[in-house]
């Protein structure tokens, strides 16, 4: 577990961060409420699908923006139960926008935003990063990114001043606000009271001959709460007891009885 659900106030809005790699049975038909998931797929390829008919594969670098808000059936399984690697947010929803409508979003790498900057790639996902946008929908303010930066490069990269911001590398190296940060490791920047805007700086290891690549999210905290019930994520316990009668009477709808994908 990357960021454990064990003290949510201080990494709000995030709940966890998991890093899973699976080929069968992967995760079967299960409910969420109260949150929305962001999946990014590492290696392998996703295969996915809910009770609200979304179904689909997703290839590396794809990511799943799934809104689990009045309540959701999904799985996730590894496509032709070869293999998947993703990692997982968990991103909290406040109280009252705990019971919006569900909602799937896939954004695909091949169609995401990229801004290019001397040695350094900006892979856009949520948010706003100069003059360009990402593609995910939000309830909630959210900027999200994965950025490559060359060896010996550097990146400049502007967060809101009311964000909690968390940087997780994935391959190499970086300095991140000038403390090292190796593959596996997360840096945290918590809100800036008063500022405008903060920034953070990111600069790529020197003795590597790879690109380093890092994944920065950030969002304003919602300073709520949070209770947690297995797969569901409410503001107190009686919400959290509904969510379990609402999903075995059935509120959540039928767990489907979907054939899995054709081979592609």
């Amino acid at each position: 577990m990357i960021i454990a659900p064990s003290q949510p106030l201080r990494t709000d809005p995030f709940l966890l961060l998991s890093e899973d790699w699976f080929s069968s049975p992967g995760f079967e038909w299960h409910p969420h409420r109260g949150l929305e998931t962001v999946t990014m797929v590492l290696d392998g390829v996703l295969e996915h699908g809910d009770n609200l008919g979304n179904h689909g594969a997703l290839d590396i670098g794809d990511v799943q923006w799934m809104t689990a808000g009045k309540g959701i059936i999904h799985r996730e399984l590894a496509y032709r139960n070869e293999r998947a690697h993703t990692l997982q947010l968990w991103v909290n929803l406040p109280g009252e926008k705990k019971l919006v409508d569900n909602r799937y979003q896939d954004l695909l790498a091949a169609s995401r935003p990229r801004l290019e900057h001397d040695g350094a790639r900006v892979d856009l996902i949520s948010g706003t990063a100069g003059e360009v946008t990402g593609p995910a929908l939000n309830h909630w303010p959210i900027n999200g990114a994965l950025i490559t930066l060359e060896p010996s490069r550097h990146l400049n990269y502007d967060i809101p001043a009311t964000h909690r911001a968390f940087a997780y590398v994935l391959s190499g190296s970086v300095r991140a606000a000038g403390r090292r940060v190796a593959a596996g490791q997360i840096a945290w920047s918590d809100p800036v009271p008063g500022a405008v805007a903060s920034t953070l700086r990111l600069e790529a290891d020197q003795n590597r001959d790879e690109p380093s690549v890092v994944m920065v999210y950030s969002g304003e905290p919602i300073r709520q709460h949070v209770e947690f019930g297995g797969p569901f994520v409410m503001n107190s316990k009686a919400e959290i007891f509904q969510a379990f009668q609402d999903f075995h009477s059935g509120k959540f709808g039928s767990v489907p009885q979907q054939a899995r994908l054709a081979y592609r």
